[in-house]
């Protein structure tokens, strides 16, 4: 099953950071969510969640 770590408010940063996941290893996907508020939701496995949210932050917080 597939869960969502973040919403990302714009396309590009959600690329940017599907990327930098993709590069670390995880398997991940993108869905728009509000066209009309431009919204994407991050989404990985279930299974990685834990190890994808310590990578995340070090992204999110560089």
């Amino acid at each position: 099953m597939w869960t969502v770590i973040y919403i990302a408010p714009t396309a590009k940063i959600a690329e940017r950071i599907k990327q930098r996941l993709t590069e670390e290893g995880f398997l991940v996907q993108v869905r728009g969510i509000s066209l009309s508020k431009n919204q994407f939701e991050i989404v990985v496995p279930e299974g990685e969640l834990e190890e994808v949210q310590e990578v995340l932050n070090s992204i999110l917080h560089r």
